[in-house]
């Protein structure tokens, strides 16, 4: 069964070609790794086909039903015609004057709230429009390995990346950065030299870009700074921010210039490395070795020593500061030894251990993402216990712990995690449903593919066991998300 990941590609791929626009984007692609300027990108983002693709991208995304101010939503713009939606759009984008955005707080960890900003749906057809066109142009100008809201990428990639840091590499300090409100204090000023730097110099894209940036915020007020974290476009831009930290940090060694030219000297996994190089840098200078991976705003730089660690962390403070005005969060940010202490990256926290003389990767779930699991798993019980024995229900508790076992599973420690899970909500599992049918449904391949052959006893599913194929898969970057299963066994 194909993954989640690969069919959301394919269909990707199936609307570009069905609207015949992928040779356009495989073009901007081309010309903006050789370097091209653009100044014409308006005519390619009003075209015809780039608009429907828009709007079927979006009508398939469970957030197109989210209105914003204005109480529209996808299913009210798509009751026009074809043609009269292309009109709209198009009239929009001729002199552009943003709807107000809608303000919406979410629960933070710590207690706090999250400010989101919804735009209209409207708005969000424009901005859909606009990424179309500027993704294929910002990703030949990306790192590799930034990770966050990019094509092909995501989090089990920069773990990945981490993960080969610290085992093979042996880069077993970390410095931990942590940016404060880093959506709230983006510079527009700054971030639109930015764009103009990458090649995108259309100023009629540049001026809706800018009037989106300083939408109105219902409720607040005109917005100075920041990206809103809830528009489509939101976050391509705030991407586009940090690509100058990666390339900074690359800078000071990956790609440090040589006197001499270098062969590439290995091949791992079917990709080269450029040893030789690195060897010379070694011999001949007292560079700081560092790699940097990041995804989206939270971002790891691996070293191989504390001197090196200590002056980065300096270095990388003075520059966000003075470079893109952004300050970091001094309680969450700091330098750790993985032989002493945990350095916890994007719900994962990392430790080395003795190994058979080595220095080896144990992972965990972060401690708060285990409390969170825990109520998760909690909410969709008692959604059983008191929303009655429906199948929706059951499919939601199902979902919610496949989504988890999938996520999680490339902790090296992750069924100890599991199992304090379970042991703490195995009570209310059994005493809230112990009225409830031992069996319900029928078993689908996704079960029978990640969980076996079934036990004696069954309910609607339990939390945190793992069979034996799960317990032994060995974590690669292609991501997987199965599928389809209905009941899970009790331990």
């Amino acid at each position: 069964m194909a993954n989640k990941a690969q069919t959301l590609k394919r269909h990707k791929l199936r609307n570009n070609e069905y609207y015949n626009i992928q040779n356009v984007f495989d073009n901007l692609y081309n010309q903006s790794k050789n370097g091209k300027v653009f100044k014409n990108l308006y005519e390619i983002i009003i075209s015809d086909e780039n608009i429907m693709l828009a709007y079927r991208n979006i009508k398939k995304n469970k957030g197109s039903k989210t209105s914003g101010t204005n109480k529209r939503n996808i299913i009210e713009i798509g009751n026009k015609e074809p043609q009269k939606l292309i009109n709209y759009v198009k009239s929009r984008l001729g002199n552009f004057k943003p709807h107000s955005v809608k303000r919406v707080e979410i629960d933070k960890e710590d207690g706090r709230k999250r400010p989101l900003g919804i735009p209209t749906i409207e708005d969000r057809l424009i901005q859909q429009c606009i990424k179309q066109v500027l993704e294929p142009i910002c990703e030949a100008k990306f790192y590799k390995h930034s990770y966050g809201f990019r094509p092909n990428r995501g989090t089990h990639h920069a773990i990945a990346r981490s993960l080969f840091l610290i085992n093979i590499a042996k880069y077993h300090y970390v410095v931990d950065v942590d940016i404060k409100g880093f959506f709230d204090n983006v510079n527009h000023g700054k971030l639109l030299k930015q764009m103009y730097s990458l090649g995108i110099r259309d100023k009629r894209l540049l001026c809706i870009i800018s009037k989106m940036l300083k939408a109105e915020v219902k409720g607040i007020g005109v917005s100075t700074m920041g990206v809103p974290q809830g528009g489509i476009l939101s976050p391509l831009l705030s991407n586009i921010v940090l690509n100058e930290l990666d390339w900074w940090i690359v800078s000071q060694w990956e790609e440090m210039p040589t006197a001499n030219s270098y062969a590439v000297s290995k091949e791992r996994n079917g990709l080269a490395t450029p040893c030789s190089r690195y060897n010379a840098l070694r011999r001949t200078s007292k560079l700081k070795r560092c790699f940097i991976v990041r995804y989206a705003d939270d971002f790891r730089i691996y070293c191989t020593n504390i001197n090196h660690a200590n002056r980065l962390m300096l270095a990388t403070t003075d520059w966000l500061e003075k470079r893109l005005r952004l300050s970091i969060n001094t309680d969450k940010s700091r330098v750790v030894n993985l032989k002493t202490d945990y350095s916890e990256f994007l719900g994962f926290k990392f430790k080395l251990r003795r190994k058979s003389n080595k220095w080896i990767v144990k992972s965990h779930i972060r401690d708060k993402a285990i409390k969170k699991i825990k109520n998760n798993i909690k909410d969709k019980i008692k959604l059983i216990q008191h929303g009655g024995e429906t199948f929706e229900n059951a499919l939601k508790f199902n979902a919610t712990v496949r989504g988890i076992h999938n996520y999680y599973k490339v902790a090296t420690n992750v069924y100890i995690d599991f199992e304090d899970v379970a042991f703490h909500i195995g009570k209310s599992l059994k005493i809230r449903l112990r009225s409830r049918h031992k069996t319900i449904g029928k078993k689908s391949s996704t079960f029978l593919k990640y969980y076996g052959a079934p036990l004696k006893t069954q309910v609607y599913g339990n939390t945190f066991r793992f069979s034996e194929k799960l317990r032994k898969i060995q974590f690669n970057q292609v991501i997987n998300a199965p599928i389809g299963s209905f009941i899970l066994p009790i331990s």
